[in-house]
């Protein structure tokens, strides 16, 4: 599933995707091959962000947040300016309703007076897009079509855009995080119609959740109990500074310890986090279980940072019962030599977005 929220186009064929999460900032360039849809890995750059810059989606320190794209860029040696950024959060909305047959055309006309009856805000507020879902969705003979609407707001977008132009770069497209995922998924992963599949972003702020059910968004939820939380318990735990807990939480040591050992009341700590995030990510699961027929869902493929929390993989299968896998987002990659294999392996479950964002290129 594609969406570019209307705002905003390009045309050309070099594209950055740049993923500002609350924690870092990753951009990330591909290279097409020859033969068409096939791509490798040509640029790479991350930046960590102040833990305050961006708090509940709202950016509070738009200097950093634009100093981090930057930083990012020059650590990837990139020299494209035009980017794609994805959104999401409680400022999103994506809604897949039903709505009489119509062509696009119509549809555009219409959109913003449907659009009213579904979202939460003022539609004067939110920029919109819309897919219509293939005939295989929609209702036989009943007149009716399934259409995917998403909006944002407005506010959202130009904060989005007004750091990337800071930054000395070109906004081209504004995605949605969970269908950048999507993206990803769908160019790496081999997937069925009949399989019922779920995408569950972990970012340090907001877990993006997009299940997929005969290779089209079925389920969209973005909910606020994320990554972050980790690394605020290890902070109380322990009366250490975020960034040196941020550091404890990805398995380093203390700066006033001489081996690399978490103390046992971190991982107490850690497992308690890791079943509250569960606990609310299967609540999502079943609720869309509850409330869509045929909801059996196949598996459950794990992406963002938080899914490198050790023992989460496993404690998601113990909890839901459901297979449970870590996206890589470069398995049909040959990515170039200069990256270190280790590094990529470590860095690959966060890099989801930017990799599904910097292959919109291929649609231009």
């Amino acid at each position: 599933m594609r969406f570019s929220l209307p705002s905003l186009s390009f045309n050309s064929n070099s594209l950055v995707g740049l993923d500002i999460g609350s924690s870092s900032v990753k951009a990330i360039e591909l290279s097409v091959r020859s033969k068409g849809r096939e791509f490798d890995l040509t640029h790479l750059g991350v930046a960590s962000l102040p833990s305050e810059a961006i708090v509940q989606g709202a950016f509070l320190n738009s200097g950093a947040i634009a100093d981090a794209v930057r930083e990012a860029i020059d650590n990837g040696k990139i020299r494209t300016k035009n980017v794609a950024a994805a959104v999401s959060g409680h400022s999103v909305i994506v809604k897949k309703v039903s709505l009489p047959v119509m062509t696009r055309e119509e549809l555009d006309e219409q959109i913003r007076w449907e659009a009213e009856q579904y979202i939460p805000f003022d539609v004067n507020e939110v920029n919109l897009d819309f897919q219509i879902l293939d005939d295989g969705a929609r209702g036989e003979g009943d007149g009716q079509m399934e259409v995917l609407l998403v909006a944002a707001k407005k506010d959202l977008i130009d904060d989005y855009v007004q750091v990337i132009t800071e930054a000395g770069l070109t906004p081209a497209i504004i995605d949605v995080a969970a269908f950048a995922v999507e993206n990803a998924f769908e160019s790496n992963y081999e997937i069925s119609r009949d399989e019922v599949v779920a995408l569950v972003n972990i970012g340090a702020q907001v877990v993006n959740i997009n299940i997929l059910t005969q290779g089209a968004p079925a389920f969209t939820r973005d909910i606020t109990t994320a990554g972050n939380q980790y690394t605020e318990e290890i902070q109380k735990t322990l009366s250490v500074s975020f960034d040196e807990a941020e550091r404890i939480k990805l398995g380093g040591r203390r700066s006033d310890q001489s081996q690399d050992v978490v103390p046992q009341e971190v991982e107490h700590a850690m497992q308690s986090v890791t079943e509250t995030v569960i606990g609310e990510i299967s609540r999502s699961l079943d609720f869309f279980a509850a409330t869509t027929a045929e909801s059996n869902i196949s598996r459950v493929v794990l992406s963002g940072g938080g899914a490198n929390v050790a023992g989460f993989e496993k404690a998601f299968r113990d909890r839901t019962g459901l297979p449970v896998e870590i996206m890589n987002p470069f398995s049909r990659m040959v990515p170039s030599s200069k990256f270190e294999p280790d590094f990529l392996e470590e860095m690959a479950p966060a890099l989801g977005v930017g990799v599904g964002l910097a292959l919109r290129r291929m649609e231009s």
